[in-house]
């Protein structure tokens, strides 16, 4: 797969998501605890419009990096309108951005998974195409799942709707993209898992 062009299509097909939402699901809670739509879609144009070194000196101002992604998050929801922030996931879909670790494997996962922050609590049928998700399944490792808090000790991830599973244990069943988002760190909407396990990965 060409993962660039991944990531390009991502893109657009998340701007155009963001272009159909009404007014009020800007404002709607995502799986990113804190966070409505909008400081998600904040968040994930940030690195396009940001340089590099505003972005350290923002960290230290912040005095770390994650209370600085989420400053910022709030910052820009607040001054920007929806328009713009969808516009700027379209304009930017060849962005070479890529987070600080992981290269552009990372940046399409970045991408992916908080289109489905977004997407989920919505209740909007966004299908992640089978060849990106296998990407990401594929590169799931302990260390990886570790940074974002998960513990899977146990727990083996079967997937519905694709040849796929991960680990060893009582199984926890769903689609593909639904454990992409458990392995990292998301709870759900109650329903979209099933397994004896479901109720360690789901959303008080």
């Amino acid at each position: 797969m060409d993962i660039r062009a991944a990531i390009a299509a991502e893109r657009r097909e998340l701007a155009h998501l963001l272009d159909a939402l009404a007014p009020e699901q800007w404002d709607a809670l995502t799986l990113c605890t804190g966070w409505r739509v909008r400081e998600v879609a904040a968040h994930m144009s940030m690195g396009f419009r940001y340089p590099f070194p505003r972005v350290v000196a923002e960290v230290v101002r912040a005095r770390g990096l994650h209370r600085m992604t989420d400053r910022l998050a709030r910052k820009d929801a607040a001054a920007l309108p929806p328009a713009a922030l969808a516009a700027a996931l379209r304009d930017h879909a060849h962005h070479p951005w890529t987070p600080p670790v992981g290269g552009f494997t990372a940046a399409l996962g970045h991408d992916v998974l908080h289109g489905l922050d977004i997407a989920v609590p919505l209740g909007l049928d966004r299908r992640v195409p089978e060849d990106r998700l296998r990407v990401l399944l594929d590169g799931l490792t302990p260390r990886g799942m570790k940074f974002f808090g998960v513990d899977l000790d146990g727990v083996a991830l079967h997937a519905d709707d694709l040849d796929w599973s991960y680990g060893t244990g009582d199984p926890l069943r769903g689609s593909a993209q639904d454990l992409l988002l458990v392995a990292f760190g998301r709870k759900l909407p109650p329903g979209r898992l099933r397994g004896a396990p479901r109720a360690r990965f789901a959303a008080a």
